[in-house]
């Protein structure tokens, strides 16, 4: 039961003193959630070296914040590989559809907060990003345009569609990230909202810290991702979804969320669950994941 709740399994043979990791497969269950900000084992030499890599971290944190806040979006692709930053981006953008007036609805998976950042950065034009929780610094240090929603669906599916009346709009329909080659339940709302839905296949990769986490301090997510040395964001845009698989075509939303989630997770080599946001706080945090008003308490 132990070793189902840890990030990586090792098997030590006493006779020999040698270990190995674990596979995968061989886990009593599969690991989904976890939390921490370690992406690496903490042997003593680790451990030496996150002290020593600390400061230089945040100084390059820093300076990457800059870099993405201030400069075009080109001159920022360069100086943030020159600082370590990988921005791998597959496929293209296809053109707007004359037809429609609305803007093109984003559909991604949920790696870090930083998703519509990379994305934004990626295609080299300003979008908008909604979200049910963010922090005050995350807002702040944010590039681009971010929007609250409320966790109420009609009042929620007003907000989106005035946003897509105005522009691009980009959503991440699992509600919260997951570390892990998994991909939770989408909510279905986005799919009632617009005909021209475009899936966004994101990873990411970290070799120090994880820029997400349940129970610590959320404002610190983006700061932690761009703290390690060599931060990698993969952007596979799959083009639009064909008509006959929208709302308009006849599907319902939740045909449709579970082909794009499907679609996503065949692209990314992850398996598709019905955990929910919900379920992941629950298990790592021990509540919700919802922000409440303290002065209702």
């Amino acid at each position: 039961m132990f070793i189902s709740l840890c990030k990586e399994a090792y098997v030590v043979d006493g006779r020999n003193n040698q270990s190995c990791m674990m596979p995968r497969d061989k886990y009593p269950k599969p690991l989904i959630f976890h939390d921490g900000r370690l992406a690496f084992l903490p042997t003593p030499l680790g451990t030496l070296y996150i002290f020593l890599w600390l400061p230089f971290g945040i100084v390059l944190a820093i300076f990457r914040i800059v870099v993405g806040i201030c400069l075009p979006y080109r001159l920022a692709i360069f100086l943030g590989s020159l600082s370590g930053v990988q921005l791998n981006f597959q496929g293209c953008f296809p053109p707007p559809n004359s037809q429609h007036k609305k803007g093109v609805l984003h559909v991604c998976t949920h790696r870090t907060l930083l998703d519509p950042v990379f994305l934004s950065t990626a295609l080299c034009k300003p979008l908008t990003a909604v979200t049910y929780s963010l922090s005050k610094m995350s807002e702040i240090i944010a590039p681009i345009r971010t929007v609250r929603l409320t966790r109420v669906r009609r009042q929620d599916g007003k907000t989106m569609q005035k946003l897509l009346s105005e522009g691009d709009l980009v959503v991440c329909p699992e509600g919260t990230t997951c570390r892990e080659p998994y991909l939770l339940r989408f909510s279905s709302l986005f799919a009632e909202l617009a005909d021209e839905i475009v899936p966004v296949a994101m990873n990411t990769d970290v070799s120090t810290f994880y820029g997400t986490t349940a129970s610590g301090l959320k404002w610190l997510d983006p700061i932690f991702f761009l703290m390690n040395p060599r931060p990698s964001y993969h952007v596979q845009i799959l083009g639009k979804v064909p008509p006959e698989f929208t709302c308009a075509g006849g599907r319902s939303s939740f045909e449709v969320g579970n082909y794009i989630q499907r679609k996503l997770g065949d692209a990314l080599g992850f398996e598709c669950t019905n955990l929910t946001r919900r379920d992941k706080y629950l298990m790592l945090a021990g509540n919700e994941g919802v922000a409440h008003d303290n002065k209702r308490n």
